[in-house]
């Protein structure tokens, strides 16, 4: 199983929420938006990359659109070994947080 940082996390949760919407912009908002903190394009694109490298998101050209003078938008999906890999960070994750002792840490 491929093991995952917080921020490959955070994309990946980002790219699924977006659906057949996520290219690099609305990714950058979507996870500016709930981190709560400013994520550069290179913060966005430099992971994605890599994820794409090891097989966890796969991504293609969308048609040209006039709004953004005849160029193509690279979108990005989850693969199946993507969301293994979230499932995976999650529940390692919950274990973990499970081990703390105290009523305050639980869910």
């Amino acid at each position: 199983m491929q093991q995952i940082t917080s921020q490959e996390e955070t994309l990946l949760l980002g790219v699924l929420a977006l659906g057949d919407n996520a290219y690099g912009m609305t990714i950058r908002r979507h996870v500016s938006k709930v981190t709560g903190k400013d994520w550069s394009i290179g913060a966005i694109y430099d992971p994605l990359y890599r994820l794409e490298r090891r097989d966890l998101v796969s991504s293609f050209l969308a048609d040209p659109t006039a709004e953004r003078g005849g160029r193509s938008k690279r979108m990005f999906r989850v693969t199946e070994l993507g969301k293994a890999a979230l499932q995976n960070h999650r529940a390692v994750r919950d274990r973990l947080w499970e081990s703390v002792p105290g009523t305050a840490w639980t869910k």
